[in-house]
């Protein structure tokens, strides 16, 4: 590794536990506890220094948990580190640093900075967020004296957040026409990419105002009025995009509909939102497959129709590289070709402007009740903090070109595809088709192809690549560093906690161990990032989302709902409400109370565990649903799975609970070997050495199930209801399948569940 010589510029300050628990950082000087790297750039030194000796600081490291008088100096052992640029991220690293060259030129250069910006956001959370909003967005009409209004305590009453309430604005123009005006006319503002090699599109920002508008002012022509819902069941064509902003821009509620959801999932969705209108298209290609859209809405239409709720107009859209319209049924006098009629409106539309309060999309994610979960966002709040969360967490600047592999019916793909990139006027790639699609390397080619700086996809979709080929450790590699890459500069992680082998790999061979990855935490609920690297600011963990962005304040709790200091484990909470927390489940405040605020009173309950270590920083362990309690032990599916696939022949690991006449839960593996090799006896027991070697013996498996692939939806989720139902036998209760991208899977893994 290449020798590190630095002079006293800062690694990592170790006193966050303050900051992030007790938030008493009005106390803290500048001269914060700094960790320089030694000349051999091996070891590491921590430097403290306080400003208040009668106040009691809780620091830890490796040799002390006490106090520590106004100068310590304490070595910190087995920490090994990596620059950016300079060599790859081995098993023994411990933290990646950014180098001086980025941090240079980052928008958060360092820690100070950092911390400085997140004392004022904390401190004084009206002051912060009123000046971003009030700089960097268009308002029609500012807001009055209060900039928010908060109850997150069922103790006290109702739960209530408002942000920017009087505020009146509007998405689509903060989007669009603000940039416009801004000079940004002629800035590609979409690439699309085809599913099929070849074809592709773009469109400016003056183009996507007009196709835009042509369809705002079609929508209001068929009756669509402000605070009417449009239920859109889209693929990643530009007209998804295109229609998000139109419903933005006339005031209208979208419900994005993931375009894998079954007809029954549709339709429910349409039977609670009550929609004027449905928007969807004929067919899309996936990979070598079609998929017949429109097929999908027909039953979901009748299904609703059942149920008392019937659409008069859906507008489909003709995908002439899926299916002609030719051979699309049809329903006269309901369904419409988008063809034949949206290109005949002006291409301007008068905006209609709304309360920052007004709602901007209904969002439906799954319920345990097997109801889905309507959650609203609404206008202004989630404005301002998308924007300001991806400016931040991927250091954008004006020159970059970002690729989100999220579809935009998923929170991901509304947040950081549409929104957020567009806010800042960014140059944003959609790309239809599947990710492996002719082969492995279709992701890397786009890269080139579009010069992609800022590529952002989920851990699902890194271990998959890096598993295909006969040697997957060779070919996998081999599908990545035939292509360039040489664009890329920031790397982004999002959906579920990377495990630590995959953030590697990721690190190391496709980001070239020259892009720090933006491994970020968020939730459909939270509108936008909430513990996320800034990639110039601090030094990464592989696999920990590492420390609050701005305004969040995270708490780790226990099961009485004590917050819990320095080095722990439990349940991850936010106290203090932020611009883009969801206002309600629709249709539902009861629920949404009961879901989220009733479990620990005076915090939001993010259902998620979390561990933080003694450096401060936060390490997701899964859904606690998703918590094993194994004889008393509390086990973290995520932390098992991260340790089934550090083994070098497991591609990929699912981790359900069983239940264990002993044990209370036993712990139920799925597991993918790489290509090549064969399910043996011999691969089970050094699977299960494996996990206690790395988390100890009470963490493992008590049963191994092998598994060609696991059941995943179209954009990657693995979905565990279906494994636990395999697990537990009970076969009469998988439910809907139809949403899995091969529903064949299924079947597998049935046949395989005794071998």
């Amino acid at each position: 590794m290449k020798s590190i010589s630095i002079s006293p510029r800062p690694i990592i300050p170790l006193l966050l536990p303050q900051l992030e628990h007790r938030y008493k950082i009005s106390r803290l000087n500048h001269r914060l506890p700094l960790l320089h790297l030694d000349g051999a750039g091996r070891s590491l030194l921590l430097m403290a220094s306080l400003n208040n000796h009668n106040h009691n600081h809780h620091f830890r490291h490796a040799d002390s948990t006490a106090s520590p008088p106004s100068s310590a100096v304490a070595k910190i052992s087995h920490l090994k580190v990596v620059v950016l640029g300079d060599a790859p991220a081995s098993e023994e690293d411990d933290v990646v640093l950014p180098s001086y060259d980025f941090s240079r030129q980052a928008l958060v250069p360092s820690q100070q900075k950092y911390l400085e910006m997140y004392k004022a956001s904390i401190e004084n959370p009206a002051g912060f967020w009123s000046g971003i909003a009030s700089s960097e967005f268009y308002w029609k009409q500012r807001w009055g004296d209060q900039v928010y209004s908060e109850n997150l305590d069922v103790r006290r009453g109702n739960i209530k957040i408002e942000w920017f309430k009087g505020g009146i604005t509007n998405v689509c123009y903060n989007c669009l026409d603000r940039n416009i005006d801004a000079g940004l006319a002629d800035k590609i503002a979409l690439y699309w990419e085809s599913n099929e090699p070849g074809f592709d599109a773009t469109l400016t920002y003056s183009q996507l105002l007009q196709r835009v508008c042509q369809l705002a002012n079609y929508l209001k022509s068929v009756g669509v009025r402000k605070g009417d819902a449009i239920v859109v069941y889209l693929p990643m064509l530009m007209e998804l995009p295109i229609t998000m902003l139109a419903c933005a821009r006339i005031g209208a509620v979208h419900s994005v509909v993931f375009a894998g959801f079954s007809s029954e999932s549709l339709a429910q969705r349409i039977v609670d939102c009550k929609p004027k209108v449905v928007i969807t298209c004929n067919a899309v290609k996936r990979g070598p497959k079609t998929i017949f859209l429109k097929d999908i809405v027909d039953a979901a239409l009748i299904d609703s129709a059942n149920k008392g709720i019937s659409v008069d107009v859906c507008l489909t859209y003709e995908n002439q590289l899926a299916q002609k319209r030719e051979k699309t049924k049809w329903k006269e006098g309901r369904d419409i070709w988008w063809e034949d009629v949206v290109p005949k409106y002006p291409t301007s539309c008068d905006v209609e402007w709304v309360d920052a309060e007004d709602p901007l999309f209904l969002l439906y994610t799954s319920g345990s009740t097997g109801k889905p979960k309507g959650v609203l966002h609404t206008t202004g709040g989630y404005m301002v903090y998308t924007a300001t969360t991806f400016k931040y967490a991927f250091d954008y600047k004006d020159s970059d070109v970002y690729w989100c592999t999220a579809d935009c019916g998923w929170i991901t793909g509304h947040s950081y595809v549409t929104y957020g990139p567009m806010l800042n006027g960014a140059t944003v790639l959609l790309y239809e088709g599947a990710p492996n699609y002719p082969d492995p390397g279709r992701c890397w080619d786009i890269v080139d192809k579009y010069k992609v700086t800022i590529f952002y996809t989920a851990p699902t979709l890194v271990r998959s690549l890096m598993r295909d080929g006969d040697e997957a450790s060779y070919f996998s590699n081999l599908y990545v560093t035939r292509y360039s890459r040489k664009s890329l500069r920031v790397l982004g992680s999002v959906g579920e906690p990377i495990n630590p082998s995959a953030w590697r790999w990721f690190f190391n061979v496709v980001g070239g161990s020259r892009c720090p990855i933006s491994d970020t935490w968020w939730q459909t609920e939270t509108g936008g990032f909430m513990i996320t690297p800034l990639p110039g600011a601090w030094p990464q963990k592989p696999g920990s989302a590492t420390f609050p962005f701005f305004g969040v304040q995270p708490v780790i709790v226990d099961e009485k709902g004590v917050e819990l200091d320095g080095e722990c484990s439990g349940y991850l909470c936010v106290k203090s409400s932020w611009p883009g927390a969801f206002r309600t489940l629709y249709g539902d405040h009861e629920r949404y109370e009961t879901t989220y605020f009733k479990p620990f009173p005076g915090y939001y309950f993010t259902g998620d565990g979390c561990s933080r270590d003694k450096d401060g920083y936060h390490w997701l362990t899964g859904r606690v649903d998703d918590v094993i309690n194994v004889s008393g032990h509390r086990i973290g599916t995520a932390e098992v799975e991260s340790a089934l696939v550090s083994h070098p022949q497991c591609a990929e690991a699912a981790v359900v609970g069983v239940e264990h006449q002993v044990k209370g839960q036993g712990i139920y593996a799925f597991v993918t070997p790489v290509e090549g090799i064969s399910y043996s006896e011999e691969l089970r027991k050094s699977l299960i050495l494996t996990v206690r070697t790395q988390i100890g013996a009470f963490a493992a498996p008590d049963k191994i199930h092998w598994a060609p692939s696991l059941p995943k939806t179209r954009s990657g989720k693995i979905m565990r209801r279906i494994l636990r139902k395999i697990a537990a036998r009970q076969l009469d209760e998988l439910g809907d399948t139809s949403t899995l991208a091969d529903p064949g899977v299924v079947d597998q893994l049935i046949k395989l569940a005794d071998t």
